[in-house]
């Protein structure tokens, strides 16, 4: 449910998106994360918060030139991938706490927005409730 007061959006959200930064951070989730395939997605995750952190869902995202040479596309793959789980997350229910590596296909440039949509509604569905 989104309010409008002013310039100001207030969200209702039930799970809270926020950065997975950190080198160390990333590469442990990269290399200890469990596996999950999309059809436009992949996603390494580890379903706890990182140490000494709140719970929430931690997203980060990995492109590499592999996908498309120019910085562009890839930050569009991106950007696309991480609107997608953050409108599936604001109508998700139940309480997600995880560290999640996004890891675009080069598809999901030209993807319709609603499989990949459909693609982050299914990757929350398969994460652990805490």
């Amino acid at each position: 449910m989104r309010t409008h007061y002013g310039a100001s959006l207030l969200y209702n959200r039930s799970v809270q998106l926020l950065r997975l930064s950190g080198r160390k951070v990333c590469e442990r989730v990269k290399m200890k994360g469990r596996l999950w395939k999309g059809k436009h997605v992949f996603a390494r995750f580890i379903p706890e918060p990182p140490r000494g952190k709140k719970n929430g869902l931690y997203v980060g995202t990995v492109t590499s030139t592999k996908l498309d040479k120019t910085a562009v596309r890839r930050n569009r793959m991106r950007r696309r991938t991480r609107e997608a789980l953050r409108l599936a997350a604001d109508q998700a229910a139940g309480n997600v706490s995880a560290q999640l590596l996004l890891l675009p296909r080069s598809s999901s440039l030209n993807a319709d927005f609603d499989e990949l949509l459909s693609d982050a509604r299914a990757l929350l569905r398969f994460l652990p409730s805490s």
